[in-house]
């Protein structure tokens, strides 16, 4: 597709941000009632195709980056676990042979409790991920059960005591406000996954996302607001207590093993995604530009051959940067320098003054010329903070 290209620069991008490498394994064993991310139930599992699909779209990519080093990679989906770790040595073999793969990069792999072995994990480390992200979501057998996952609590346990013995930092991914979910409940799921040391815990609000089971056809009965509220600020309390920083609306870390690649997007970084219905944002010097690549695996693969797979393509303009900017940067808890708003945007923050101030008048933000940082009203009513910096 044609990329029109808009000129809304004020003298431009000094210096590109760092660029992440997200690639998308979309198959899933069975799609679960509340998922909306670009994945499909496995009919059998095209894997040689499809990594040649990657490589190729990585390397009609290399233009857009071209000279540029590479931080992160993430594997997500779908389930990254489902494909062999051959696969994943083949597609990072690939990576490292097209691309400035800076050494020591930090390489994520995501991964279902109900796919993964203790030899399959030694395989992917051998490959070169650095670190994985298990899709726990609860140790409650009747949660996972309402959730529609694939795996029993007895196997979220033994996919953690993997991640714990094969990686040095791993993610346990959990969820709250789930059908019929208690405080002490969220709270008893918060402990098991504390036993395994975790470096690093995702606490997921659950959400209805339209054009899902969950929200759509067959809603299940949540937890009220205030019930839901408690929670969060129960396990806020609880992991901060164990040591780890809330560094990010659903992201708590020990020292040292925040996610790096997250906080690439959330700092305004860029991004090349390949396969799928992968999104990618990339900065040149007169201009921001959004990409997204055909969705449906099949027509995807097909569609890379004939180097027809962007399916949409955007050059972000001068009124879209503030709100991209903050919808990321005011994820984190700390905020960001305020001089990076100019850095990454190539627009003066003073384009956002006015905003600035009435979010500082409402409380949602901290009153700190040197950081754009959320203050707790604003952590805790994050969508009103940010509405504010929509266009228009």
């Amino acid at each position: 597709m044609a990329e029109s290209v808009i000129h809304v620069f004020n003298g431009g991008l000094k210096v590109q941000p760092p660029l992440s490498l997200y690639i998308h394994l979309p198959w899933c064993v069975k799609k679960c009632p509340y998922c909306d991310f670009n994945s499909h139930a496995a009919q059998g599992l095209p894997e040689a195709a499809y990594i040649d699909a990657l490589l190729l779209d990585l390397e009609r990519a290399l233009p857009d980056i071209w000279g540029r080093r590479i931080y992160t990679v993430f594997f997500g989906g779908g389930t990254p676990s489902l494909f062999s770790a051959d696969g994943i040595d083949r597609i990072l073999t690939g990576v490292r042979t097209l691309t400035q793969l800076m050494p020591g990069a930090e390489i994520t792999l995501e991964a279902n409790p109900g796919t993964v072995e203790a030899t399959k994990f030694a395989g992917f480390r051998e490959a070169g991920v650095t670190r994985v992200s298990l899709g726990i979501q609860s140790f409650n057998p009747r949660h996972l059960q309402s959730l529609g996952r694939i795996h029993d609590d007895t196997e979220a346990r033994r996919a953690a005591e993997f991640a714990a013995t094969h990686f040095d930092t791993f993610n346990l991914d959990l969820m709250f406000a789930l059908p019929g979910q208690m405080l002490a409940e969220a709270m008893s799921d918060i402990e098991t996954a504390l036993g395994f040391q975790p470096p690093h815990l995702s606490a997921y609000h659950l959400t209805l996302e339209p054009n899902t089971p969950f929200g759509h056809t067959a809603p299940p009965n949540l937890p009220d607001d205030d019930l839901a509220a408690d929670m969060q600020q129960a396990i806020e309390a609880r992991l901060t207590e164990a040591g780890m920083q809330h560094y990010e609306t659903s992201a708590y870390a020990r020292p040292n093993h925040a996610s790096r690649h997250n906080l690439n997007y959330w700092q305004f970084g860029d991004y090349l995604g390949i396969g799928a219905g992968a999104h990618s944002k990339l900065s040149f010097h007169d201009r921001i530009l959004r990409q997204m690549r055909t969705k449906h695996p099949q027509q995807y693969m097909d569609a890379v051959k004939q180097g027809a797979h962007i399916a949409n393509a955007r050059t972000l303009t001068r009124d879209d940067l503030p709100f991209e900017f903050m919808m990321n940067a005011l994820r984190l808890n700390e905020g960001v320098p305020a001089t990076l708003f100019e850095e990454r945007t190539g627009l003066p923050l003073i384009v956002c003054a006015s905003t600035l101030e009435r979010a500082r008048g409402q409380s949602l933000l901290e009153r700190d010329a040197t950081r754009l940082k959320p203050a707790l009203q604003g952590q805790r009513f994050l969508n009103d903070l940010l509405e504010l910096f929509l266009p228009g």
